[in-house]
């Protein structure tokens, strides 16, 4: 096993450590990410063993950080980028891979564009979550949140997929990695699009300029056509600025250090790179990650 192969030569830096992650949905890449890291964390810094904590989503896991219930996050940067009160702030170590706004419809449907989903039911993701997050700006910076405009339904990503095959739903909104494949096992039983958001993309990044402009390639989920426009979400590995420097630098130095085998465990991970690492804007990065990319040379 990796993780035990990891504590040959190891020194201990933080036995007396105990360190809890909000890892998101059981099923989820930051849980994956979390899973695999505890164990290279333990072994690698000496530290207690980490408790990773299943959580709703981006939002949940961020109050969480922010409330002192754990003390590593995983969130998007839409809201961790959230003004905060309170005696903790967020502090990045990195950013790590991007995920993307996929709003989905049957192919065989009438909804072409955003617009079209006037009058329908629309999955919006699951209570408090990060893609209910972006849905509700979307859907209000395009007017589409009035009352009577379309009905919302709260529904995670495999009741929106159950919801869309049983016609109980017109489209979902869902943010992930490409290709998710919840959808592309959709796209095998179901003939699906994904809408073009070209037309909406510069008023929502003038709104909101953490989204990056981005495409989804026809061939991730074998769709007809050309690639569809749409937003980029970062996410951000996240503790607060009450961590020792000392701790957060050893915490990313690992991290990167297990990056090769953790791309073993998500392709999410191949998308993580020292340079881009340190582009957390608007989060501050902790002075122990600082450390550590100038240390790099970053």
């Amino acid at each position: 096993m990796v993780v035990l192969a990891l504590l040959a030569g190891c020194e201990t830096q933080f036995p007396a450590v105990r360190l809890r992650i909000a890892a998101g949905n059981k099923s989820g890449v930051y849980n994956t990410i979390s899973q695999y890291m505890a164990g290279v964390w333990q072994a690698r810094l000496g530290t207690e063993q980490l408790e990773v904590l299943a959580t709703g989503g981006s939002p949940d896991n961020v109050n969480k950080l922010l409330s002192g219930e754990v003390d590593i996050a995983f969130s998007a940067a839409d809201v961790a980028s959230k003004p905060t009160a309170g005696p903790r702030s967020p502090r990045a170590l990195a950013r790590i891979h991007d995920d993307y706004l996929h709003v989905v419809v049957r192919d065989d449907g009438p909804v072409q564009q955003l617009s079209d989903l006037r009058g329908l039911r629309v999955g919006i993701g699951a209570k408090d979550s990060g893609v209910e997050f972006i849905a509700k700006r979307v859907l209000a910076l395009t007017g589409l949140d009035s009352p009577g405009m379309l009905t919302q339904r709260s529904l995670d990503l495999a009741s929106s997929v159950d919801a869309l095959k049983r016609g109980e739903i017109d489209a979902f909104f869902w943010s992930g990695g490409l290709p998710t494949q919840a959808i592309s096992g959709l796209g095998d039983v179901l003939p699906i699009r994904l809408l073009d958001l070209a037309d909406d993309i510069p008023a929502l990044r003038k709104q909101y300029p953490v989204y990056n402009s981005a495409s989804i390639p026809a061939s991730t989920y074998h769709l007809a056509g050309r690639p569809v426009n749409t937003l980029a979400v970062p996410n951000f590995l996240l503790v607060t600025d009450q961590m020792s420097d000392d701790l957060a630098e050893g915490l990313i130095r690992e991290f990167f250090a297990a990056l090769p085998e953790l791309a073993k465990q998500t392709p999410a991970a191949l998308s993580i790179d020292l340079q881009s690492a340190i582009e957390t804007d608007p989060l501050k990065l902790h002075p122990g990650a600082e450390r550590f990319y100038r240390g790099e040379k970053i």
